[in-house]
């Protein structure tokens, strides 16, 4: 029924049958929803005659938002690169959102989510030249990268460097910095048998490995530059 609010206040005016092919139920079932949701006290106007919809007041709200485990760890650590870079715009409520994202946690779960913080480090912002040849990271490498990255499990990526040369890596995510806005995953290569950095868009292809590794101290890889460059 939250769903169905959302739906109804985002799109303004939706069909009985239009919401039932989007949740795969009967119309039934939604006229039934629709009808414990004006029993709570929701404002839902229905437009009469053949192939009249139902909408709900935009002026009311849609209540408590829920989010998985991933959804709240997701948006907590965004919360924490928005502090740490230090922007004074749209900043004076993040708090006190993070803190009862927070709260929501158990300890454990709590300390899990601080060494995940702890793994995102922020750089000074990208270069004009940078910039100018950054693409946005396909959907599919994104996800991989993202999941094992929180799994401390090794990755087998295609890479294409700058100068157009490509090659295949195993690599272990043990950080990831972003220089504005541009990420990079910062990486033991098994290739080279050294600590290098990759920028996420030059990843063509990604594929876990099931494989997991222990991480390294953040001393073993900064400070790093793109691509091929070692520890400096």
């Amino acid at each position: 029924m939250e769903l169905l609010a959302v739906q109804l206040k985002q799109n303004g005016h939706c069909t009985i049958e239009d919401l039932a092919r989007m949740h795969q139920v009967s119309p039934r079932t939604i006229a039934r929803d629709i009808a414990l949701m004006r029993e709570q006290g929701m404002q839902i106007d229905a437009d009469r005659g053949r192939g009249g919809g139902v909408r709900l007041d935009r002026r009311w709200g849609v209540g408590r938002i829920n989010l998985d485990y991933a959804e709240a760890v997701d948006l907590l650590i965004s919360i924490a690169v928005a502090e740490q870079m230090n922007s004074p715009i749209f900043l004076a409520g993040l708090g006190s959102v993070r803190r009862q994202l927070a709260a929501s946690f158990s300890p454990e779960k709590r300390d899990r989510i601080d060494a995940l913080k702890s793994r995102i480090l922020i750089g000074v912002t990208a270069s004009t030249y940078v910039q100018a040849s950054f693409n946005s990271p396909s959907e599919r490498v994104v996800r991989t990268l993202h999941q094992a990255f929180v799994d401390l499990e090794t990755l087998d990526i295609d890479y294409e460097r700058e100068d157009g040369e490509a090659s295949k890596r195993k690599i272990e995510p043990h950080y990831m910095l972003l220089k504005y806005p541009v990420w990079y995953v910062v990486a033991w290569d098994h290739l080279k048998d050294a600590a290098r950095t990759f920028r996420c868009d030059r990843i063509n292809a990604a594929r876990r490995s099931g494989i997991t590794f222990r991480l390294r101290p953040q001393r073993y890889f900064a400070p790093l530059q793109d691509g091929d460059a070692p520890p400096m």
